[in-house]
């Protein structure tokens, strides 16, 4: 997938179509509409955004749009993740990790793969992380 910002309205779209697999752009509307107070016209525009950005294919049928997810779920969530942290100081990006597991709601099955896979890169992880801010690696 090649990299394309998606804005948080474009992601709301997405997990609409995702979870449903297919879908038409009525009941992209009308489940968006259910949650917010935009128009049919800001949705349709959504939906073409990201049928251009390649996100979601589009076929008609009748007078109706079906849609259909291009890019998995995980792949798309994972490399937003990605690009994401990859802004971020190297030494602070833990920190971050441990904020974000502290703060979002994780099953049970989660933690412990969270757990397992820590204690595994734990045994090959150097005492501390380089700043990659500066060209020197120095770092706060």
């Amino acid at each position: 997938m090649t990299e394309k910002t998606v804005s948080g309205a474009e992601w709301s779209v997405l997990r609409i179509v995702w979870t449903l697999g297919s879908c038409t752009t009525r009941e992209v509307i009308d489940t968006l509409q259910n949650e917010s107070d935009w128009k049919d016209s800001t949705i349709k525009t959504l939906l073409k955004r990201l049928c251009d950005k390649e996100f979601l294919t589009t076929t008609k049928q009748g007078r109706q749009f079906t849609y259909q997810a291009v890019v998995n779920e995980q792949t798309a969530m994972n490399q937003t993740a990605v690009t994401m942290f990859s802004h971020f100081c190297a030494m602070k990006q833990g920190q971050t990790l441990i904020e974000l597991i502290e703060q979002e709601k994780l099953s049970r099955s989660d933690l412990q793969k969270i757990e397992k896979l820590a204690h595994v890169r734990a045994m090959t992880a150097p005492e501390q992380v380089d700043c990659n801010c500066l060209p020197d690696g120095t770092c706060d």
